[in-house]
This record gives C-alpha cells, sequence and structure tokens, in this order.
C-alpha cells in the first residue's frame, strides 16, 4: 500500500501517506526508510514531459554487434550510457544485442544522433530504427502484488 501510494505521488508528505494507509506517522516513516535502506524505493524523480521538453518522437532502436564476448558487451554499454537522448537501452534476446529507446526532436534530429552517436558506438555491425507513431500506454508505477 505504501508503494502504491509512493508511485502515485512521490511529493506526498509523511502525515498525509500516514493517513492513507492508516498508520501513524512515526510507523509509516519506518516502513518507508525500510523500503529506501532494502532498496525497494531507488529515489525519487519529477516526470518530465518530452514533448515538452523537446523531445516528441520516440525510436526504438535495434543494434547488432560484431561480437557478443563479454568485453565488446561492457564497452558497447559503457559508452551507449552516456548518450542523452538514450531513455533505456537492453540488452536482448533474439535477432538484436541491444534494443534502445532514443528521443529526439524529429527526423532530422534522430540522424544525427544516429550518424554521430549510435554508429560510433563500440562494435556495432547493424543499425535498425522504427520511430513510433504514437504512445498508447506509458506506465511509471511497479504493479504491486
Amino acid at each position: 500500500m505504501i508503494l502504491h501510494e509512493v508511485q502515485t505521488d512521490g511529493r506526498i508528505s509523511n502525515a498525509a501517506l500516514a493517513e492513507r494507509v492508516s498508520l501513524s506517522e512515526s510507523a509509516c516513516l519506518r516502513r518507508l526508510r525500510r523500503l529506501e535502506q532494502d532498496g525497494l524505493i531507488r529515489g525519487y524523480v519529477g516526470l518530465v514531459d518530452q514533448s515538452r521538453a523537446g523531445f516528441p518522437d520516440n525510436v526504438f532502436v535495434r543494434i547488432t554487434l560484431h561480437s557478443q564476448q563479454q568485453d565488446d558487451l561492457a564497452a558497447f554499454e559503457r559508452e551507449a550510457r552516456d548518450i542523452p537522448e538514450v531513455m533505456e537501452c537492453y540488452l536482448m534476446s533474439g535477432d538484436a544485442d541491444y534494443l534502445l529507446r532514443v528521443i529526439v526532436a524529429d527526423a532530422r534530429d534522430y540522424e544525427r544522433v544516429h550518424s554521430q552517436r549510435l554508429t560510433r558506438l563500440p562494435g556495432v555491425a547493424r543499425v535498425h530504427s522504427s520511430f513510433a507513431l504514437r504512445t498508447v500506454a506509458k506506465k511509471t508505477e511497479v504493479p504491486i502484488r
């Protein structure tokens, strides 16, 4: 219950949180701190509207490397993390080694990111890009069972 409330409103006061979850303020704060210490709550952020920030487009990029040796994967991952437009990067099974979600202003902006950053990442053999036409669902709340 605490996790649901904090995911819904990360700026909620302890008093309001305690009331919503039917605990005393001190008990609520102890449980919240324990969730933080245990790493279940990793931090608190403000969610920025990417369109209003100048990045309305999402591009999903499948990248295949020349080699899947551990050193090659590590080198790729190290540099991929440093590209500001790369919002997510996943090591994948299947026909591509990585799947990235890249945010850009438009097709011309993606061309810049593609030619100056993505194709220059270590070990890149192939880059396959798909522009998202519309976001159907985008969640920030992890289901709590």
